[in-house]
C-alpha cells in the first residue's frame, strides 16, 4: 500500500508530506484548494509526464517521492522479475524534475520512466474522471472483458496476434510478389546481374577488415621511408653519440657519490634501448618493400568493395545476405507458379488457423461477459439504481485484427420499459461514475493492486445515491488501500483516515497544505461540506449523527 507522499515545490505545493493508512483515506476540501495538484503529483511520482512550468517558486527542480509497503507476494515476485528488490517490503520511487530533465529512481537507483510505470501499475490504479469518458468507447469495453478473463483468455489473444501478423506478413508477401511474365524477366535479369557482380567479387571478411589499411600503408610508403630513415639518423648518429659522450663523463665521477652511480646506470639502460629501436627500425626498413604494381592493384580492389559498398550494404555480412536474398528471388521465379501456389496454401493455412483461434477467443469472451454481466448488475443494485437492465453484447466484426473478430459493446436500460442502448446514448454523469465504480468493485475481488486512488468518483450524484456509493467505497477499503478524493459528506464520513486540503497565504503566496483530521475536526469538515455559508447547530449535529451512522455501516460490513 501508498504509506507516505513527499511532495517539494511543485506547483502551489511548498513542501507536503503525508503518512496514509489502511482501509479508506478520504481526502477534502474547498474547490480550488489543490486536490488535483495533489493527485497529479502522485500521477508523476508514477511516470505520468511532466512540464517544467509545475516547478514552484521556491528552488529550481520539483521533487515527488512516494514509498510503498508491498505484502503481496505475487507483486514481490513480479517486481523481482523486474529487478527490483523490495527493501524492508517496500520500494521507494522518486523523481526530481528540472528544467531540461527529470531524475528517476526506484531505492536510490536510477531507472528509466518506463521502468518506474511499470512497477507503479502493480502498486496503484489511478481512477480519475477521464476513465469515466473513455467506458463511452467500446475498445475500453473489450478491453474490461478480456481483463476479467484472466491468463487462459491472455493467452488465446496472444497466439491469435501472433497469427494474425503472420496472416498479414503473407499477404503482404503474395502483394509485393505478384508480377507480370514481363516485370518478372527484367528481375530476373537484374538479380542474376546483382549475383554475379557479388559472387565474382570473391569477397572475405578478412579482406575487407584489412584492405583499408593495406592500401594506406602502401600509398604512403614513400613518406614512411623518408620519416623511418630521418628518425634512424637522429636516433641512431646524433642520440647514440651524445649519450656516448655522456656516459663516458658520468664514468669520471662515479666513484664520488652513490647517486651519480645510479644516474649512470639508467643512462647505460637508456642507451641499450635505444640500441633496441635503432635495430628494429633498420629491421622494418629492410623488410619493407613498395611494388607501384601492388598500390595499383589495392586501388582497384578497393573500388570493386566500394562499389559493392554502395549498392549492397557497409559490412561483409550486409552484402552477403544481399546474396541470399538475390539467390532466394531467382530461385522463386525459376519455378514461379510452383512458388505461388505454395504461398496461397500457407496463407489459407494461416487463415484456418486464425479463423479457429479468433472462434476460440469468442467462446472464452462471451463466457467472461457472461459471469462479468451479472457481476455487473448485481454491483449497479448495490450503488441504487432502482431500475438496472445490463448487458455485454459481442456481434462478429466485419474483418479480423489483431484482436480477434469481435465487437463488444455495453449496453443498458436504467428505466423499466426501456430498450436497451449504448452507454454513451443515455447515461448521465452521476450514472457513468457508479457503473465504472462497479467494475472496479467487481475487480477488486482478485486484483492484486494493493492502492486504489479516486479522484471524485461522487460527480453528479447525491442523496441516497451517494450514500450507497459510500458503503461501496467502504467495502472496497476492507480489501484494499482507497484514497478517495471527494465533495460529498455522506463518502467523506466513511473515512478510516480523513484529510483536509487547504490553500493558505504565507509571505504573500498561496500553497497547498494538507493534515490529518481528529475525529472532532472530521466532524466540523463534514458540517463545512453539509452547511455551506453558514454552520449552525443543527448542521453540526447532523454531521456528527452521520458520522456515527458512518460508523455502524463499516462495523457491520466488516
Amino acid at each position: 500500500m501508498l504509506v507516505n507522499l513527499h511532495v517539494k515545490n511543485f506547483a502551489l505545493i511548498d513542501e507536503i508530506d503525508v503518512d496514509f493508512g489502511r482501509h479508506l483515506n478520504i481526502l477534502t476540501g474547498e474547490t480550488g484548494a489543490g486536490k488535483s495538484i495533489l493527485v497529479g503529483s502522485i500521477s508523476i511520482a508514477l511516470g505520468a509526464r511532466v512540464s517544467p512550468e509545475m516547478i514552484g517558486k521556491n528552488g529550481d527542480y520539483a521533487m515527488v517521492e512516494v514509498v510503498f509497503q508491498i505484502e503481496n507476494e505475487g507483486i514481490i515476485e513480479k517486481l523481482r522479475a523486474m529487478d527490483i528488490e523490495p527493501e524492508d517490503g517496500q520500494i521507494v520511487i522518486s523523481r526530481k524534475i528540472t528544467e531540461s530533465r527529470s531524475i528517476n529512481k526506484i531505492n536510490g537507483e536510477s531507472v528509466s520512466v518506463g521502468m518506474i510505470k511499470k512497477a507503479a501499475a502493480l502498486c496503484l490504479d489511478i481512477h480519475g474522471q477521464h476513465e469515466h469518458q473513455s467506458l463511452l468507447g467500446k475498445e475500453r469495453h473489450r478491453e474490461i472483458v478480456d481483463e476479467y478473463g484472466g491468463e487462459g483468455l491472455a493467452e488465446k489473444k496472444a497466439i491469435v496476434s501472433h497469427l494474425y501478423d503472420e496472416y498479414k506478413k503473407i499477404q503482404q508477401e503474395i502483394s509485393e510478389d505478384a508480377v507480370s511474365p514481363e516485370e518478372r524477366a527484367r528481375q530476373i535479369g537484374f538479380l542474376e546481374y546483382e549475383k554475379q557482380e557479388i559472387e565474382a567479387a570473391n569477397l572475405s571478411p578478412e579482406e575487407m577488415a584489412q584492405i583499408e589499411t593495406d592500401y594506406r600503408r602502401a600509398s604512403h610508403a614513400g613518406t614512411i621511408v623518408e620519416v623511418l630513415g630521418e628518425v634512424y639518423r637522429l636516433s641512431g648518429e646524433t642520440a647514440e653519440t651524445a649519450i656516448s659522450h655522456g656516459l663516458r663523463r658520468l664514468n669520471e665521477i662515479t666513484g664520488l657519490d652513490q647517486e651519480v652511480e645510479d644516474l649512470s646506470e639508467e643512462l647505460l639502460q637508456i642507451e641499450g634501448l635505444l640500441g633496441d629501436f635503432n635495430r628494429g627500425v633498420s629491421e622494418f626498413m629492410a623488410d619493407f618493400s613498395f611494388d607501384e604494381n601492388e598500390l595499383i592493384e589495392l586501388e582497384r580492389r578497393l573500388d570493386c568493395i566500394h562499389s559493392l559498398q554502395v549498392k549492397y550494404g557497409d559490412t561483409y555480412e550486409e552484402i552477403m545476405a544481399h546474396l541470399k536474398e538475390a539467390e532466394e528471388k531467382l530461385e522463386q521465379y525459376a519455378d514461379y507458379e510452383n512458388y505461388c501456389r505454395q504461398r496461397e496454401e500457407t496463407l489459407a493455412e494461416r487463415t484456418k488457423e486464425l479463423k479457429s483461434a479468433c472462434e476460440e477467443l469468442t467462446k472464452l469472451r462471451k463466457k467472461s461477459a457472461e459471469e462479468l454481466e451479472k457481476k455487473i448488475s448485481g454491483a449497479l443494485m448495490d450503488l441504487n439504481f432502482a431500475h438496472v437492465d445490463f448487458e455485454i453484447q459481442i456481434n462478429p466484426k466485419e474483418n479480423v485484427s489483431a484482436d480477434g473478430r469481435d465487437d463488444i459493446e455495453f449496453l443498458i436500460a436504467t428505466n423499466p420499459g426501456e430498450p436497451r442502448r449504448s452507454l454513451g446514448k443515455i447515461v448521465s454523469g452521476g450514472e457513468l461514475s457508479r457503473i465504472m465504480l462497479a467494475i472496479k468493485s467487481v475487480f477488486a475481488d482478485s486484483d492484486e493492486i494493493e492502492t486504489l486512488i479516486f479522484d471524485e468518483i461522487d460527480v453528479g450524484i447525491s442523496g441516497r445515491t451517494a450514500q450507497k456509493v459510500s458503503e461501496k467505497m467502504s467495502l472496497l477499503g476492507n480489501r484494499h488501500q482507497v484514497i478517495c478524493i471527494t465533495h460529498l459528506a455522506q463518502i467523506a464520513a466513511m473515512a478510516d483516515h480523513h484529510f483536509v486540503i487547504e490553500k493558505v497565504v504565507e509571505n504573500q503566496a498561496s500553497i497547498t497544505r494538507i493534515r490529518p483530521l481528529s475525529r472532532k475536526e472530521t466532524e466540523e469538515e463534514l458540517a463545512r461540506i453539509l452547511g455551506g455559508v453558514e454552520i449552525t447547530e443543527a448542521v453540526q449535529q447532523n454531521a456528527r449523527e452521520m458520522k456515527e451512522m458512518a460508523d455502524s455501516i463499516k462495523q457491520y460490513s466488516l
